[in-house]
């Protein structure tokens, strides 16, 4: 490790204790941003790099709410307002018993960067709790967000920090949640972005994470005058993000064999077509089953308790969640042919993992690039709201089509090397530090 790396990270974890996913994060953009400031010593002077290590505002609050049984349940509520030097605070809010300070300053870590891409005005937040809602009734959910949003309503707003949807928090939640702020408030107004279409939501949010990710695995593969037409594709996860990014790809000529869930990973040789994908949506959205239930009904292989990365393809879109590929996965993947990683989820590979695509020299695409899709229609979702005018699913397709191709013109700039190999994490990593890092020169020490 560099020195100058390894001093900084100490400082991190001596002032960050027991955050592993945060120190992970921070060290990845470390690695490929110290080398950079060492050169522009403008933001080493400033200490931009540990001004954006530490979050502007963190809220940690007590949720009291009513189970069907009448029993008082107790949770813990959490938002990290990371930094604001573009815009608003931005970032989803993620309901699952893993949640903790690390996970979220880790996420919110991201966002920073992921939101600067987009080029929207947006800074980075995150938020959540480690209440679970598998397993609740509509009624036990509803309590509980309004119980959530009582709380966080008085540190949030449009101009302030935008909420949205992550882990465990999808249309339902985000509708219990806008009401009790509409309720408190009383305005109505985008402060929640993944709203349904009636109420001030936009086409292709819930598409957009997904889609994103395969149209920037389709830049990246521009590249080598390549595409994913043909290719057999592995998808990790079997929710929102791994849904629509099997629908781009079978939409794209690509056939996809896999999904996934907390119990174990389906193959399906035969490819999830436009029929097993709609059963799947019927399955995960509505009745809120397991992928096991997959393989009975179309006769395939179920493999419990393990991850998809063993399974030959060309391409892998991880989108579950984080840390779900580690090193012996890696070269699992790159012996097996793959030649293209584009992450859907935020950070699922391991640093080991991300090692040995670089040795490889394989198309790697990281979160921060490859899934602000999402975050860049909640921030189309945002403009749509202040000027109270919806725009068409095509328009909105075509911006996120552009956006996701600005970002990858971005990560090509800042990440080129030589013999024409592009680093996409080190573009990723300064192309969104240098937007963020001027905007805070500019405003001086706060």
């Amino acid at each position: 490790m560099d020195p100058i790396v390894e001093q900084f990270m100490a400082k991190i974890q001596a002032k960050n204790p027991a955050e592993p996913e945060f120190h992970q994060a921070v060290h990845e953009v470390a690695e490929s941003l110290i080398p950079f400031i060492e050169e522009n010593p403008k933001y080493k002077h400033a200490k931009i790099l540990e001004r954006i290590a530490e979050p502007e505002r963190i809220l940690i609050f007590r949720i009291p709410w009513l189970d069907d049984k009448g029993e008082i349940q107790i949770n813990r509520g959490f938002r990290i307002e990371m930094n604001s030097a573009i815009g608003p605070y931005k970032g989803g809010l993620r309901f699952h018993p893993t949640v903790n300070l690390g996970i979220l300053k880790f996420l919110a870590f991201e966002q920073v960067f992921k939101n600067s891409l987009t080029t929207l005005p947006m800074g980075g937040g995150k938020g959540g709790s480690d209440f679970d809602p598998k397993g609740k009734s509509d009624n036990e959910v509803m309590r509980f967000c309004q119980s959530f949003m009582t709380e966080l309503s008085r540190h949030i707003g449009p101009n302030t920090d935008v909420l949205a949807g992550d882990i465990g928090v999808g249309g339902r939640e985000i509708g219990f949640l806008f009401g009790q702020y509409k309720r408190i408030r009383n305005e109505f107004t985008g402060v929640l972005t993944g709203k349904a279409l009636e109420w001030g939501g936009s086409f292709i949010r819930p598409e957009a994470t997904g889609y994103g990710a395969v149209y920037f695995a389709e830049e990246m593969l521009k590249t080598r005058e390549d595409s994913l037409k043909g290719k057999t594709c592995l998808v990790s996860g079997s929710g929102n993000v791994a849904q629509f990014a099997t629908e781009k790809i079978n939409e794209l000529g690509g056939k996809v064999v896999t999904f996934s869930d907390s119990t174990g990973f389906i193959y399906d040789p035969d490819g999830i077509d436009a029929a097993k994908l709609a059963w799947v949506m019927e399955l995960k959205n509505n009745r809120r089953g397991r992928i096991k239930e997959y393989a009975e009904k179309y006769g395939c292989e179920y493999h419990e308790g393990e991850r998809p990365w063993g399974i030959k393809g060309d391409a892998a879109f991880p989108s579950a969640t984080e840390n779900e590929i580690n090193e012996k996965d890696a070269k699992k993947l790159i012996n097996n042919g793959c030649t293209v990683i584009c992450e859907g989820a935020n950070m699922p590979s391991m640093p080991e993992a991300i090692e040995v695509y670089m040795e490889h020299k394989i198309l790697y695409g990281p979160g921060k690039a490859a899934n602000a899709g999402g975050v860049a229609i909640s921030g189309l979702e945002m403009t749509q709201n202040s000027i109270r005018l919806p725009w068409t699913r095509e328009e909105v397709d075509a911006r996120l089509q552009q956006i996701m191709k600005n970002i990858h013109e971005t990560c090509v700039k800042f990440g080129s090397e030589e013999e024409g190999y592009v680093n996409y994490v080190k573009g990723a990593n300064i192309g969104g530090f240098v937007k963020v890092a001027n905007a805070m020169l500019a405003q001086g020490a706060v």
